[in-house]
């Protein structure tokens, strides 16, 4: 499945870069205003920092909310207390694009995610010249070399990763790689399993100095209490906002914990 991930988010961007070459891409990205330091905005604090994520749809459960206005949306998670928001770029199975991320940065004045399958520097160029302040890294899905070659691009854009693991073996390397913002999803990319204890078996293997995020598995606020007491300072949510008939209100749930 992530190898199917991967190839579709990279044809869509080989796609994209015939129509608007990579030089185009990398001057708009370099002209874009600073981005928003998503590090300080998700440092640790006496009460859990929720990403809140404009989703469509996923290839587990297939369709999820149509989300008409995704700056409206958004707008809505940032005045609900959310400290980032997180929006999905990868069309084919999560049904995003780029311009929903363009159309939420122009509304929040929170961080913004760009969310997708990130193996070329063509897309972190596309994600700072949208407007993206952080950028998602998948250990599993990158080799070691691209990985750090990525992070540093990210970091020389002014954004911020969030290198996302899986494993005892992946935290290592995304802290070889110089993570500060290190997620640990309950998902098995590979299998689309999920394993709400994974957090909490990997937190300790994470420095006190690296924020610590939590993805996937969240469908109540007793998910967001079990991850804040494994020790996640900022907890990831999509599919349970999302389909919540009022994503404001279960945002205010998952942040009274």
């Amino acid at each position: 499945m992530l190898d199917d991930l991967y190839a579709g988010s990279l044809a869509d961007a080989s796609a994209r870069q015939a129509l608007r070459p990579l030089d185009v891409v990398e001057r708009a990205a370099r002209d874009r205003a600073p981005a928003l330091d998503a590090r300080a905005a998700l440092q640790p604090a006496d009460r859990v920092k929720i990403i809140a994520e404009v989703k469509r749809a996923s290839p587990s459960r297939g369709a999820l909310s149509e989300i008409a206005d995704p700056a409206s949306l958004a707008l809505s998670y940032e005045t609900g207390g959310a400290s980032a928001i997180s929006v999905l770029t990868e069309g084919r199975k999560f049904k995003g694009t780029l311009a929903d991320l363009e159309a939420v940065r122009d509304v929040v004045s929170v961080p913004v995610l760009r969310k997708d399958f990130i193996a070329t520097p063509y897309q972190v160029f596309e994600a700072r010249a949208a407007g993206a302040d952080l950028v998602l890294l998948i250990v599993a899905g990158l080799p070691q070399a691209e990985l750090v070659s990525l992070h540093e691009l990210v970091l020389e854009l002014g954004m911020t990763a969030l290198i996302e693991t899986h494993s005892a073996d992946e935290v290592v390397r995304g802290l070889d790689a110089g993570a500060t913002v290190l997620g640990v999803n309950a998902r098995d990319l590979t299998t689309f399993e999920l394993d709400q204890d994974l957090f909490g078996s990997l937190a300790d293997s994470i420095p006190s100095g690296v924020v610590r995020v939590a993805e996937s598995a969240v469908k109540s606020p007793a998910d967001v209490a079990h991850y804040r007491r494994s020790g996640a300072d900022v907890v990831l949510v999509g599919e349970a906002l999302v389909v919540h008939g009022d994503p404001v209100d279960a945002l205010n749930t998952f942040l009274e914990v």
